[in-house]
């Protein structure tokens, strides 16, 4: 696919690092799978990803945690 912020780049699989900060708490989750720009870097997480991410991020601030930073384990 084409990138929808440089609009040059193509996109291609791979993995992120994604840092959310919800609630006061900032969870960092490594090796995300996404779609990486060669071009300008930008990264894409298809929505069933992004949803798990945005639920794990609102669970963190539930638990008082401020910082967390874990390994994405694949689908649960």
């Amino acid at each position: 696919m084409k990138c929808a912020v440089c609009k040059v780049g193509e996109t291609k699989e791979g993995t992120a690092t994604i840092v959310l900060n919800r609630n006061g708490a900032t969870v960092v989750v490594k090796s995300v799978p996404a779609r990486l720009c060669a071009n300008c870097g930008e990264e894409y997480v298809d929505e069933a990803v992004a949803m798990r991410l945005l639920r794990e991020a609102e669970a963190a601030a539930g638990r008082g945690i401020q910082v967390e930073v874990r390994e994405y384990a694949g689908s649960r």
